[in-house]
């Protein structure tokens, strides 16, 4: 008997696949790492974090910088992940593909049910396409968490080098934009951050 081996698409194949309606049905679904990953059902407190997280960003960046809210990036042939939040330099509005990695200031997860995922798997995948920020909105522990500087480990994998974890009262600068601040009490749901 042979071994089972799973099909891993490309991000051409994947986009054939939509365009032919074969996701309709499954919900949101994004390519990472050749694979089709259905993502979490988002609850309130993640649907008003990112809410409020995009709010504050939209009056910041007032067109200094392309805002993007959970649509797809590309990172290389086998992974178009769709973060929460993207802050990418403005180019061509991206009307041909979506922003690469050599465009993007910042990526943006907010997590609750996806916290692991989030923290390894998505981390790994950005750091590996060169992502130079990460940030987490750590809803189980209410806590921003910063990463940057990412690198390859000596066993393979990828890492970013420096962590930096922000409390909910604290106020954030925004990579590439280091005269704007962010005030995280007014990003994370009062409900949680009480």
């Amino acid at each position: 008997m042979t071994g089972v081996t799973a099909k891993r698409f490309s991000i051409a194949e994947y986009d054939r696949l939509a365009e032919l309606g074969f996701f309709e049905s499954d919900g949101r679904v994004e390519l990472i790492r050749g694979e089709i990953i259905k993502m979490a059902a988002k609850g309130r407190l993640h649907s008003d974090c990112n809410t409020l997280l995009v709010e504050e960003l939209i009056i910041l960046l007032a067109r200094r910088a392309r805002l993007r809210v959970q649509e797809p990036i590309i990172l290389s042939d086998d992974s178009e992940p769709e973060p929460d939040v993207v802050i990418a330099r403005r180019y061509d509005n991206y009307l041909s593909p979506h922003p690469l990695a050599a465009d993007i200031l910042l990526v943006i997860e907010v997590s609750d049910s996806t916290l692991k995922y989030d923290r390894r798997t998505k981390l790994s995948l950005y750091a590996e396409s060169g992502i130079a920020d990460y940030w987490i909105f750590n809803l189980v522990d209410i806590q921003l968490e910063m990463y940057s500087e990412p690198y390859q480990k000596q066993t393979g994998g990828f890492d970013y080098r420096l962590k930096r974890v922000v409390l909910p009262n604290e106020v954030v600068a925004i990579p590439g934009f280091p005269e704007l601040s962010l005030d995280l009490s007014t990003v994370f749901p009062a409900q949680i951050s009480e």
